[in-house]
């Protein structure tokens, strides 16, 4: 039963009785550190209240007040009401009811220490943590009930909400019942979804427009047209070769109902020819979960963990460490893969490597359902098809093939311990041959590796690797089976059991035949070919405690799949094959798990025709199969991994069709309940580019922009570097959704303004007028309906709509700087519905105060255009170069807002003219920067209203779609396309003149149309796209760039007393970027075809 809430308490009485309390755990503070706690504490609704201002007061004081800003920073009350503390609290605790009365997953004591341990160990701003714990009254409790549940519950809420169709199951069956209504794509526009059109063209020409073409089509270069073609052929079911993929993609179909996070879709190719797509899609969004949530959950239980008992966690002190040029992964999932190896740890699953190209990697907590990277430094060089075994306390990796520079077979390792996120490198002295394709088992003192291949062949041979030691043992050959690949191997405790596999001579074998090989003895023995299951290859196999049990696999292709199998006894050298009565469909690629509790478990794989998301589980007592529930199952795939945890199956990863980008979403199996959850993404925003990213002193905001080429998201996320966590940012009064828009941080508000919705800027109607010639500044055609935007608070998460009168009309790629007291947007371009492009030299000045606009009119005014730059100086703001439909200039002006003139900037040793460059204010020069693949650039000085040029010398190769920040003495720009994306970048010194490099250890994937910020001591990158079409990343990184020593730690202050303070003007960045350079083919013996 609920317990109601009293409202009536008197406040002053219990913020002051607080503070007191507050004190006295000062005092306290050592034997509060060495303590744990042990009761049956509670927490009134106004004792929460109290400690969440406490936090919102540390979290205030951190965050950035412009300089800009002409009156002093103000107090928190002056920002968020007591309405608004009870409203964040009563949320927390409705998320915490919601998770036990829907999915009776009652938040535990564990899973609260949990939480606050993860905290602890990777904050990335410790100081503010301390001062957290510290208005906390380190006070391990009231940490776990106010810092650590509100996280949590989010998280778990999100994670279980997104997929659940018992409450999205209504939206899902209306929108199969508009595709059955409404089968012929001249009818998508009368289905209840809503409706996007996007083109996509493919051209190679290094001297084009690498991102858009028209406003609304998307150039691809041939490798990313390709992955393209591959990704629509599996989303219309289609396998095959690549010559065959364009036929395979047909023309005024739809396609299935496809799911993601926030929505159900269905895509269908309106026309193609051999360079250009156009496609529509129809998409119905899912109710939000704030929504849901007020309705589900009216009134906040007061809960606490039952039998809570906490310790106080210690911040890690090497999370105060910053070292300059290093690179460290943001939380969440890594980058869909295959060809990736996972290992149990007891309380994560590590996954890492893959696609031939990965060396990154992750650790997954279900406790906490949250990602944590494997770092990066002295990890292996990246590989796929190598392997991974748990010993207790390290994961080794060893062997694989790295395609990322040509494609080499590898006989290097590396042993990761997860507590210390640290690597080590395996011996070479006398490792077995380079291979791929083999396998590994752990005796308890030693991995065994065998078989395989690599350029010279397929291997027979092995070798034993003792982690003590370092160092390595071969295996004998001597009765040893015949070389193969995609084999399976099992450690009974005394033996290693290899069975099946394929070689190819000139002809294909699949193999029936193994081994066991005993490393006491150094010895072979083969196993018995009477009564063993078929040859075949890709199958699975477990170990029960006394026997092996293979399934599934391949014996032809592309519809020779298994669904036969045997259970291998090697004290009796015999086989019995499994029973086939109710098995699952013949597969393979598929994985499997053994639960300790009499069941092997196989799930996903390979069918006939396509990919599939069935399993089963196998009783081998019985000999007898149970399917596995469809509900909420992850979508179908092949070649992802599974581990067991001792109550559930995690699988991740995978292809669906071998298409890109690969899975990076899982789910986990309860065999108890034979029921699904999905595995979460840890409340990282969803894939995307083209969206845009601000910093507050505390937390960095993405907002808005294309989770699919045809899909405008109206979602984001807030990074929160002190909890190394994201939270989303809420829908409600958002925002539609938009990409190329912009947005600025105005010390207690972001403000996003303009862009693109749904292809066409913000839905507006049709004009078919021509364009206006960009020298002549004639007024553009009106569109209906002037240009939206939103007021986002991150400290209440909530937003509130921008004034539509007399703001400037709907556009794209223009720009926004805030000037201390209003927002200027100017220039930038709208196209209607028949392609025509309108050019704009307006704009409007935003006074969020009294949220009204007004003009930039005046004499002067720069020719219209979009792609271009602006700065803001403290007293001007300064526009340059960019696209005037005709070519790119290299003419800009300076804006005075107090006077409305413009003059214009010099055309004396200007660079040449350029679009999707970036610029930045270093205090008193514009330093603009790369463009339309140039390296050149200049640095403006408006005082003497002179250019000069940036050297060259060093300089990183030219780009456009990068990013660029200003640290305070440099300007560090990064990734970007030319030709493909790039993971390159440098720090420029305009002081010296000179440039210097950014490490390539541990950077992130190379992408394009990402966002960068600057936090104080770190860039931030995050999202964007790469190797093109359809394949975005929702990964990101911080790069260190220290100058001098370090600041030191501000000392934790114990009370949550307000301070106000000014803090450093936020850098504005410039346009996004993202992506990764496609796998390099790999060279090997032929393998069997590939389904």
């Amino acid at each position: 039963m609920k317990k109601p809430i009293n409202r009536h308490v008197n406040a002053h009485f219990i913020r002051g009785a607080f503070y007191v309390l507050l004190l006295l755990a000062v005092c306290l503070i050592p034997f509060a550190l060495a303590q744990r706690t042990v009761s049956k504490r509670t927490l009134t609704f106004a004792e929460r209240v109290a400690y969440q201002r406490a936090i919102e007061e540390v979290c205030w004081r951190h965050r950035i007040w412009p300089n800009e800003n002409p009156d002093s920073k103000p107090l928190l009350d002056a920002v968020m009401t007591q309405a608004q503390l009870e409203k964040k609290v009563a949320d927390y605790l409705r998320s915490s009811q919601a998770l036990q009365d829907y999915w009776q997953r009652p938040i535990t004591a564990k899973q609260l220490q949990a939480e606050m341990d993860r905290m602890a160990k990777h904050s990335k701003q410790p100081e503010v943590l301390r001062e957290i714990f510290a208005a906390l009254g380190y006070d391990s409790f009231v940490i776990a009930e106010c810092l650590a549940r509100p996280a949590l519950a989010d998280r778990l809420l999100r994670n279980w909400y997104c997929h659940d169709e018992r409450i999205h199951g209504e939206l899902k069956n209306r929108a199969e019942a508009d595709l059955l209504a409404h089968p012929a794509v001249e009818q998508m526009k009368q289905t209840s979804g809503k409706y996007s059109e996007i083109e996509l063209a493919r051209s190679d020409s290094p001297g084009e427009k690498a991102t858009r073409d028209s406003a609304h089509t998307v150039k691809l270069k041939s490798f990313e047209w390709g992955q393209t073609m591959h990704k629509l052929a599996a989303t219309f079911h289609h396998r095959g070769a690549a010559s065959q993929i364009s036929d395979a993609v047909p023309i005024g179909v739809l396609s299935p109902l496809q799911e993601e996070e926030t929505s159900y879709y269905a895509t269908a190719v309106i026309a193609k020819s051999d360079d250009h797509l156009k496609l529509g899609t129809i998409t119905w969004h899912k109710e939000p979960l704030e929504s849901w949530l007020a309705r589900a959950e009216k009134q906040p239980a007061m809960t606490v963990a039952a039998g809570a008992s906490y310790s106080l966690p210690k911040i890690s002190d090497m999370a105060d460490s910053c070292i300059d040029d290093t690179w460290t992964a943001l939380p969440g999932p890594p980058d869909g893969r295959i060809e990736h190896t996972a290992v149990w740890t007891g309380s994560e699953m590590i996954v890492w490597g893959g696609n031939g190209d990965q060396n990154t990697g992750g650790k997954y907590n279900p406790s906490t359902d949250s990602w944590i990277p494997t770092g990066n430094t002295n990890a292996p060089s990246p590989r796929g098809y190598h392997t991974a075994i748990w010993t207790g306390t390290e994961m080794i990796v060893w062997g694989g093939y790295d395609g990322s520079n040509g494609s080499n077979d590898l006989n290097t390792g590396g042993r990761y311990n997860p507590g210390t996120d640290s690597w080590t490198a395996t011996s070479t002295s006398n490792a077995p041959a380079v291979r791929a394709v083999h396998t590994a088992v752990w005796t308890g003192s030693h991995m065994i590796v065998w078989g395989g291949s690599s350029t010279s062949g397929y291997l027979n041979t092995g070798g034993r690797y003792n982690p003590d030691t370092d160092s390595w043992t071969a295996t004998s050959a001597t009765n040893a089976p015949a070389g193969r690949i995609e084999h399976r191997a099992v450690w009974t405790g005394s033996e290693m059991i290899v069975w099946g596999g394929y070689f190819y001579d000139g002809n294909q074998h699949y193999l029936n035949t193994g081994g066991r090989y005993n490393p006491d003895t150094d010895s072979w023995t083969a196993t018995n070919t009477a009564n063993a299951p078929s040859s075949r290859t890709w199958h699975t196999a477990v170990w029960t405690g006394n026997e092996m049990i293979v399934w599934g696999g391949s014996d032809s292709f592309p519809n020779g799949f298994l669904n036969s199998g045997g259970r291998y006894n090697p004290g009796t050298d015999s086989w019995v094959a499994t029973n086939s009565a109710d098995a699952p469909e013949p597969r393979a690629l598929h994985t499997a798990v053994w639960t300790g509790s009499n069941e092997m478990i196989v799930w996903g794989g390979s069918v006939v025709g396509s990919e599939t998301n069935s399993g089963a589980r196998y009783n081998p007592s019985t000999d007898s199969w149970i399917s596995t529930s469809p509900s909420n199952a992850p979508i179908a795939r092949n070649q992802h991994t599974a581990v067991w945890t001792g109550s559930e199956m995690l699988v991740w990863g995978g292809a669906d069709n071998q298409s890109y980008p690969y899975s990076d979403d899982g789910g986990r199996y309860d065999p108890a309940t034979d029921s699904w959850a999905p595995i979460s993404s840890g409340n990282t925003p969803a894939a995307r580019l083209e969206h845009t990213a601000v910093w507050t002193g505390t937390e960095m905001i993405v907002w808005g922009g294309r989770v699919r080429y045809t899909s405008y998201s109206n979602t984001g996320g807030r990074y929160i570097p002190s909890i190394d966590d994201w939270l989303a940012t809420s829908t409600t009064d958002a925002p539609s959704g938009r990409n190329l828009h912009t947005a600025i941080w105005t010390g207690a508000e972001m403000i996003v303004w303009g862009g693109n919705e749904f292809g066409f800027p913000l839905n507006t109607g049709a004009r078919n007028n021509t364009q206006s010639a960009p020298s002549t500044p004639t007024p553009t055609p009106t569109p209906p309906i002037p240009a939206t935007g939103g007021r986002y608070d991150p400290g209440t998460d909530t937003w509130r709509a921008t004034s539509t009168t007399n703001a400037p009309n709907v556009r794209e790629n223009h720009t926004a700087v805030w000037t201390g007291t209003e927002m200027i947007v100017w220039g930038g371009s709208w196209t209607d519905m028949y392609n025509h492009r309108f050019l704009f030299n307006s704009g409007g000045q935003y006074d969020p105060i009294s949220d009204s606009w007004s003009g930039t009119g005046g004499s002067g005014v720069p020719d219209p255009r979009d792609s271009h730059s602006a700065v803001w100086t403290g007293t001007e703001m300064i526009v340059w170069g960019g696209d005037n439909g005709f070519g790119f200039v290299n003419t800009g002006g300076r804006y005075n807002p107090l006077t409305g003139i413009w003059t214009s900037t010099s055309l004396t040793n200007v660079p040449t003219g350029r679009h999707e460059h970036t610029a930045v204010w270093t205090e008193s020069e514009m330093i603009v920067w790369g463009g339309g693949y140039d390296n050149t650039g200049g640095r403006y000085n408006p005082n003497s209203d002179t250019w000069t040029a940036t050297s060259t010398t060093g300089a990183p190769t030219g780009r456009l779609g990068h990013t660029a920040v200003w640290t305070g003495s440099e300007m560090i720009i990064w990734g970007g396309i030319y030709g493909s994306e790039l993971n390159t970048g440098g720090r420029y010194n305009p002081g010296t003149d000179s440039w210097t490099a950014t490490s390539l250890t541990g950077e992130p994937a190379a992408r394009s149309l990402h966002t960068a910020i600057w936090s104080g001591n770190e860039m931030i990158v995050w999202g964007g796209q790469f190797v093109g079409g359809f394949s975005l990343t929702h990964t990101g990184a911080r790069y260190c760039a220290q100058f001098g020593a370090p600041s030191p730690t501000p000392t934790a202050t114990a009370t949550a007393t307000a301070t106000a303070s000014v803090t450093p003007t936020a850098t504005q960045t410039a346009t996004p970027c993202a992506g990764r350079c496609a796998p390099t083919p790999r060279l090997r013996p032929t393998p069997p075809p590939r389904p």
